[in-house]
């Protein structure tokens, strides 16, 4: 799944405000430096996901036979390989 730049900056956002307002937290660097590492972490995450997904798209690909995207099939091959490319990478 792609995520816009701006949707990114706006979870990182949400994540530095989330963690200011608790408590039991104390910032040793500023907020902006919280939100540029949380932005640096989801962006990790996202690309590992795309990852993911693209090993799992290319194992349906090349399948024998040509499965449609959207068919039950499809979906079930799909959530299959993710889950194997997961555990394999240890996630």
């Amino acid at each position: 799944m792609r995520i816009t730049r701006d949707k990114v900056n706006k979870l990182a956002h949400t994540v530095a405000d989330t963690l200011a307002d608790i408590k039991e937290v104390d910032f040793l660097e500023d907020r902006n430096t919280i939100r540029q590492e949380a932005r640096k972490v989801l962006d990790q995450l996202f690309a590992e996901e795309m990852k993911i997904d693209q090993a799992a798209r290319l194992k349906i690909s090349s399948q024998r036979r040509i499965i449609q995207e959207g068919t039950q099939e499809w979906d079930i091959l799909y959530r299959k390989y993710y889950n194997e490319e997961v555990r394999r990478l240890g996630i």
